[in-house]
């Protein structure tokens, strides 16, 4: 049986707070050059997105983490799958996610990457769930904060499954 979605985020309004996250980015590091540091695999659409609408010079890197597996609710416990290729000391990092929501894979990589001595280090999310946080986290530029639902599409998924639609939906 298919699952049934309702979209919660359309794919208008997801390019709309794009460019404008983008924007703010561009200006927040007017004259500098700016690492994003993608984590996969959800924050691949969001990260190219932004990444194209970004003004100011633009590297990039790729991490993979994980603390779901293939359940729904997270297992608390972060486990780095695909670290960094290369270096981040004395860069201006920003990290980008798809979703935070308990906060403790965000705390965990901000630890992590907080010992590799950047000049700067801050998170970009798509979604934020500020009900289920349960680790404190600063998050800088945020997309959308929604309600505590489980989400998927753009970037996200349920089992592998629904990354490819083009906005945010709730499987009901």
């Amino acid at each position: 049986m298919a699952d049934k979605l309702r979209v919660m985020i359309s794919e208008e309004r997801i390019s709309k707070r794009i460019k404008e996250l983008a924007e703010q980015i561009s200006r927040d590091y007017e004259g500098k050059s700016v690492h994003l540091v993608c984590i996969l695999k959800g924050s691949a659409f969001f990260c190219c997105d932004l990444a194209k609408r970004i003004t100011v010079p633009v590297t990039l890197d790729f991490m993979s983490v994980s603390s779901y597996g293939n359940e729904t609710i997270s297992s608390g416990r972060v486990r780095i799958v695909k670290d960094l290729d290369e270096s981040i000391q004395g860069d201006d990092v920003l990290i980008i996610e798809d979703i935070i929501d308990s906060g403790r894979t965000l705390a965990y990589l901000m630890d992590l990457l907080g010992t590799r001595a950047p000049a700067s280090l801050n998170i970009c999310t798509l979604l934020d769930k500020p009900d289920r946080r349960v680790t404190d986290v600063y998050v800088k530029y945020v997309g959308f904060e929604i309600p505590d639902e489980f989400v998927v599409g753009y970037g996200l998924d349920f089992q592998q499954k629904y990354r490819n639609l083009p906005y945010v939906a709730v499987i009901e």
